[in-house]
């Protein structure tokens, strides 16, 4: 690890009570990483707090996590990344493992599993929250992880240089795990352990409507990367709701040789043909999508596997 630069990177808002620690705690079982704290427009002294643990600041007027992280990836240089959140509620000791085994594995990403015994420190809403648009994620993109919202991740170069950030909130841990996962990218989960948040320290996270919008970003992320599928589902549903109206007019057209309710002949054709159009679409927007996947993979193949700079 000593030939590999380290950075150690804490997306932060009013985390005075707790940055100082996490600095503190991973340069502690790492001595050679590079802290970078960026602050999104905290009103308490967590620019300062961070300054005098040993950290580089920088801030971001944009607010919102994914904001934070897409300015983050731009900005730093490193072979290795690990971004924590700075409520010092993740574990800093198991970050040499975590790295270890992205290096050993030759992965691109490496998260951290919570594991909690404590219920103040991942409460059931949150845990129920979890699992509900983690499952949602695996049945569209594939199961490969039982904790996708994680806020403690290890990065290879690669993964973060060809990462097309654009989520602007809590969402961006749903975009880093939907694009590894559509890019069949090389990762792994490992168990680390949770805490609670120490006296003073708020969550930013809320409940419902982050959730709402973490949602959103999913099927948002399953139109623009499985359109075919998408505008399919879409297809079938006008193809049903069609045939449900014109059954009744098929009937008495049958029956009498009339056709009495025009309108509603007029909308089943309607529905029928945007049926159509639909899945049109979507075999248009597929061939749309891979483009995009292809481009996207050449990105990640124009920079170097971290197996690859320890030859060099």
């Amino acid at each position: 690890m000593t030939e590999l630069s380290v950075a150690l990177i804490v997306p932060c808002y009013n985390e005075a009570s707790t940055i100082g620690e996490v600095i503190k705690s991973f340069k502690a079982v790492i001595p050679d990483i590079r802290a970078y704290v960026y602050d999104n427009n905290s009103t308490d002294e967590t620019i300062t707090v961070a300054r005098a643990a040993g950290a580089y600041v920088y801030s971001v007027s944009y607010q919102g996590k994914g904001n934070v992280v897409r300015k983050m990836f731009a900005d730093i240089d490193a072979d290795i990344y690990v971004m924590v959140d700075g409520d010092a509620t993740y574990d800093a000791a198991s970050a040499p493992k975590l790295i270890q085994v992205l290096i050993d594995n030759k992965l691109d990403m490496v998260t951290g599993k919570r594991v909690s015994s404590e219920m103040e420190a991942y409460r059931h809403g949150h845990r129920f929250g979890n699992k509900l648009l983690t499952g949602i994620v695996a049945k569209a993109f594939g199961k490969q992880f039982d904790d996708m919202l994680t806020g403690y991740r290890v990065f290879s170069r690669r993964f973060v240089k060809s990462f097309p950030a654009t989520a602007r909130g809590f969402e961006i841990e749903t975009e880093l795990t939907i694009h590894s996962l559509e890019q069949r990218l090389p990762v792994a989960e490992i168990e680390t352990p949770y805490g609670v948040r120490p006296e003073g320290s708020e969550s930013k996270l809320n409940t419902y409507s982050d959730g709402f919008k973490i949602l959103q970003v999913i099927f948002l992320l399953i139109k623009e990367e499985k359109p075919l599928q998408f505008f399919s589902a879409v297809a079938v549903l006008l193809f049903v709701l069609s045939l449900a109206l014109a059954w009744p007019i098929f009937l008495t057209y049958i029956e009498t040789g009339l056709v009495p309710r025009l309108p509603t002949a007029i909308l089943s054709t309607g529905l029928m043909l945007l049926s159509f159009l639909t899945v049109m679409s979507g075999v248009i927007m597929d061939a749309v999508a891979q483009s995009r996947k292809e481009s996207r993979r050449f990105q990640y193949l124009l920079h170097k596997s971290v197996a690859d700079k320890l030859v060099d």
